[in-house]
């Protein structure tokens, strides 16, 4: 941000500040000058490091604001705002112009005012100066005004030639998918249904916060000028400007934020210029339209917690007297306690912490003291750090190991792995060519890391097993981001050649189902139960005839849905260079971790036997253990305990698209010792149902 010391002078009192004073007070305040440049007319211009969460100065008055406040200057200084001269008013805006805005919640506040009967032309020397020592040719004396009130207030504006616009209409609304806009650096561009527009009655007239358009462009022939200051979205037109490839002032002070109650002041200081330069005459009234404009922030702070922050003293007379002027409106409720006002403009003080840096700051940060010790407490570990300790040991004993990959990927990777409704994330930066796309799972990054490791000849008896703890990214629609912690996980299907038979398939799913347990039984504790429902995944990167969805009944009896897990599909292991089938988990971490430690409950061991029978029940091969586990807990057999899978049969003897699935149930009675003939009613009831349920046969 260029800094013109001759125009910043002009908002202080005295203004008499020197470029060494200038860039010591405003280094102080946290925003170190990178160059010092003496102009032809002797003015100095500062190029000043504006943090991104200070919008508020990206201004002449902003940095102004700063120097009178930064305690240490060789004389105080105050702020001195710019008083608007009052302007004679004409016809009512109404009369000739119309408002409309579809989108108040991404354009919270839009004005309008119109001044008729403009002279435009030159602008007069002092503007053109200014102007131009902060990097800006002046193009005429309409347009120069919006560019000096950017770079006064911080409020970028806009006008348009009210006789362009067609029916003397302004409309904010998305742009329609394919609409074009001519901009004012002659280009044109086609709209997405994203792209928010400022409109009349037939079209685009400028792309909102970014750039205008030359239809409505003001030039010479000029006479009625319509001036808009308004505020947007900064998601929105960060998107939109970052899609075209359009950086602006405007678009730049945007996407840091503009409250709506700073466009008050600002616009009475451009439409008096814009009176006094063309000698127009302005409308009476103006128009508005948006959202309700918030409620000014209030912030409690305590002057006794500055001093334990920052290890220096500060009176209560001297925090008031800082955070005024820094323009916060501060009330003393009692002797520990200021009720503080934000401006408007200061979006970045939300809490009582960031009050008292601004103290710390202006007083200097180099006086806070430094401690030679500091004071430390030992504690336990976070539940959600001991929880995912527990994750890498469970894993580690069963032979994973942990990996750390990129976070980007290429977006043929991306659109493998993308969920139906949502968009891969891409960034523009021009050094990520090759991988510019943010991964929508972390399993990109494992079949990676697997391929890095066959090429390196790296085996592992049983075939490498790889796990890691990461976000991934997506976005919606509407543009919204989408980030997820995972843990993935990626096992090889065993076997010694390259072709896999499907029982060496089916181990290296129930491997993975076997770590899932592990990790379910540590987390939740081994009442809990794992559930697996086959489902058609719907995402390329999966094999959707060996992909299921898991979730975990807990011993409360809620159900957590924790993410799948299956075999990932030929394709996909091939895009990677893989030749071995793979079998992949990906579980949400936060659920996964998110009712540790387990409650463990002790009970008294039975103190009489129990029966178990055994039924190979032959059923359709689409039918899977899960329907057939609820079914049977469902019939609330007489002294059943539990059941159990055993395993699964296929063969000829089976018969094509038929499968023999072997359940075990366990039955016991607390106070005696159970005899079969007990038992025989309640698993001749368990036969008739599967029979009736899902046209089950039992094999001898």
């Amino acid at each position: 941000m260029n800094i013109s010391l001759r125009w910043l002078n002009q908002y202080l009192a005295p203004g008499n500040v020197s470029p060494d004073e200038a860039d010591r007070l405003l280094t102080q305040a946290g925003f170190p000058i990178e160059q010092r440049r003496t102009l032809p007319n002797a003015d100095v211009v500062l190029d000043v490091e504006v943090t991104s969460n200070r919008g508020d100065c990206l201004s002449h008055i902003g940095c102004a604001r700063e120097i009178a406040a930064m305690h240490g200057a060789s004389q105080p200084r105050t702020l001195v705002l710019p008083e608007p001269r009052d302007v004679g008013r004409t016809q009512p805006i109404d009369q000739c112009l119309a408002l409309e805005n579809h989108q108040p919640d991404v354009c919270p506040l839009f004005t309008a005012h119109v001044i008729r009967g403009c002279r435009v032309g030159p602008s007069p020397a002092w503007l053109v100066e200014a102007l131009e020592s902060v990097g800006q040719r002046s193009i005429n004396n309409v347009v120069d005004v919006t560019n000096f009130i950017t770079f006064e207030y911080g409020n970028p504006c806009h006008v348009f030639d009210l006789q362009k616009l067609e029916g003397a209409r302004l409309i904010i609304r998305y742009a329609y998918e394919g609409e074009t806009l001519q901009t004012l650096d002659g280009r044109s561009r086609t709209l997405k249904c994203t792209d928010l527009v400022v409109a009349d009655a037939r079209r685009a007239t400028s792309l909102a916060g970014v750039i205008g358009g030359q239809d409505s462009e003001v030039d010479t022939s000029s006479v009625d000028v319509v001036f808009e200051m308004a505020t947007w979205d900064p998601i929105t037109i960060r998107a939109s400007a970052r899609r075209m490839g359009i950086r602006t002032d405007a678009g730049y002070r945007f996407e840091r934020g503009v409250h709506p109650r700073t466009i008050a002041p600002a616009s009475r200081r451009a439409v008096a210029l814009l009176c006094e330069l063309t000698g127009g005459q302005l409308c009476r009234g103006s128009l508005a339209e948006g959202a309700p404009i918030p409620e000014p922030v209030r912030v409690s702070m305590r002057p006794s917690r500055v001093e334990q922050l920052i290890g220096r003293r500060v009176g209560v007379a001297d925090a008031i007297a800082t955070l005024r002027a820094l323009d916060v409106d501060v009330r003393q409720n009692d002797e520990d306690e200021l009720d503080c006002e934000i401006p408007p403009y200061r979006l970045d003080l939300t809490r009582e912490v960031d009050l008292i840096e601004e103290i710390a700051r202006a007083h200097g940060l180099d006086l806070v003291a430094t401690a030679d010790r500091l004071s430390l407490r030992p504690r336990a570990l976070q539940t959600s750090e001991r929880a995912m300790r527990r994750v890498g040991s469970v894993l580690t004993g069963l032979g994973f190991f942990e990996t750390v990959t990129f976070t980007f990927c290429t977006p043929a990777q991306a659109a493998l792995f993308l969920s139906p409704g949502r968009e891969p994330v891409h960034v523009d930066d021009e050094r990520r060519k090759a991988e510019p796309t943010l991964r929508p799972s972390v399993l990109i990054g494992l079949l990676q890391c697997r391929r890095a490791n066959r090429d390196a000849g790296v085996t592992r008896p049983g075939g490498v097993r790889l796990y890691e703890v990461a976000s991934c990214f997506a976005q919606n629609a509407a543009r919204h981001s989408i980030e997820r912690r995972t843990l993935a996980m990626v096992i090889d299907v065993p076997g010694a050649s390259v072709k896999r038979s499907i029982d060496d398939v089916q181990l290296g799913l129930r491997l993975m189902r076997g770590a899932i347990d592990a990790l379910c039984a540590d987390l939740f504790g081994h009442a809990a139960q794992v559930c697996v429902r086959p489902d058609s995944a719907g995402i390329p990167a999966w094999d959707d005839q060996a992909h299921a969805l898991v979730c975990v009944r807990t011993a409360s009896g809620s159900t957590i849905e924790l993410g799948r897990f299956g075999l990932l599909s030929r394709d996909t292991v091939t895009s990677f260079g893989l030749d071995a089938p793979v079998v992949a988990a990906e579980l949400d971490a936060d659920a996964l971790i998110s009712l540790y430690p387990p409650q463990a409950l002790g009970h008294a061991l039975p103190q009489f036997p129990g029966i178990e029978r055994d039924l190979s029940l032959i059923v359709p091969e689409q039918v899977p253990w899960t329907e057939l586990e609820s079914g049977l807990g469902a019939l609330g057999l007489e002294y059943h305990t539990g059941t159990r899978f055993v395993s699964t049969f296929r063969g000829k003897q089976i018969g094509s698209g038929r499968k023999s699935v072997t359940v075990r149930l366990m039955f016991r009675a607390p106070e005696r010792t159970l005899r079969h003939e007990e038992v025989d009613p309640q698993v001749q009831r368990a036969i008739d149902a599967m029979k009736s349920h899902f046209g089950a046969e039992i094999r001898a």
